[in-house]
């Protein structure tokens, strides 16, 4: 991606600093469940049952990032800038205000309005708090543990997560997740998966407008995303998990289905088009 000379947003929280006492599941332990988890976004819920459920109370230690950290909190901080001026104007044109979230850079696990979690949860979005949160080192795992690297596919996390502030900001996520409350957990799952697709959607609209007010995507950048979202599809990681997969568990999309939504966001750049919820479950 060309970033060269774009702004960094003043949204962001540095908690690198703090480390938790009690941390949960390790990132070490990414084997089935945790691997699952690698998954982006969905429900906090979730994400903390995944993590264990545990509170994790911080204190202050001096934090020397690396380089390379360094240049990816940057990068971060670009990208939610990115996000903030595309949604900013995609709302003004529904007549709406968009108000962004805050982008939370933690280590090992950190506090969130949801309750705690860990790295292992992976980058997760908190309607009580209206956060973002993300440990960088989830990129090292995206690659070593996915083989799915590069600017843009890092970019399609970050958007993703800003995506369901973007549900939530709608009502959508509200609404989904009172839904959810009443319905088995087949049906729940489901809600879920819609959920998660029309954030992939919606990170796919922010990467068309961005590009047209930035020029910001190169050559192979759109392979990266797509790379990404095929490889963080319910049926590819539980079968490279355990050897078979089970759809009725599915609650963040097949990467046939994540490829799919991800794509017509980047082609359409229409808000609107992104209705996951109208759709027969069959045919998303």
């Amino acid at each position: 991606m060309n970033l060269q000379g774009r702004r960094e947003s003043k949204n962001v929280d540095d908690r690198r600093g703090q480390v938790g006492k009690k941390a949960g599941l390790g990132i070490g332990g990414l084997i089935i469940a945790g691997i699952i988890v690698l998954i982006m976004g969905g429900d906090p819920t979730k994400v903390l049952q995944l993590a264990g459920g545990n509170s994790t109370s911080g204190e202050n230690t001096e934090y020397v990032a690396t380089a390379e950290e360094q240049e990816l909190a940057k990068f971060a901080s670009q990208i939610l800038a990115g996000t903030e001026d595309v949604w900013t104007a995609e709302f003004r044109k529904m007549g709406r205000t968009y108000t962004p979230p805050k982008l939370v850079l933690f280590k090992g696990s950190v506090q969130s309005g949801c309750g705690g979690a860990t790295s292992s949860s992976g980058p997760f979005y908190c309607s009580a708090d209206q956060c973002v949160y993300i440990d960088l080192e989830f990129f090292s795992s995206m690659r070593q543990q996915l083989g799915a690297d590069g600017d843009f596919a890092y970019a399609y996390v970050i958007a993703h997560e800003v995506g369901h502030h973007v549900q939530y900001l709608l009502g959508t996520l509200t609404q989904a997740h009172q839904q959810m409350s009443r319905l088995s957990e087949k049906e729940s799952n489901q809600i879920s998966v819609r959920l998660e697709l029309q954030a992939d959607y919606y990170a796919g609209v922010w990467a068309y407008h961005d590009n047209k007010m930035f020029g910001s995507l190169e050559d192979g950048d759109i392979e990266e995303g797509l790379n990404v979202a095929s490889k963080i599809g319910d049926d590819y990681l539980q079968k490279r998990a355990r050897g078979y997969s089970v759809p009725d568990s599915f609650n963040h999309g097949t990467s046939a289905q994540r490829v799919k939504w991800l794509k017509k966001g980047l082609t359409t750049g229409s808000v609107q088009g992104g209705d996951t919820f109208t759709p027969a479950y069959a045919n998303l």
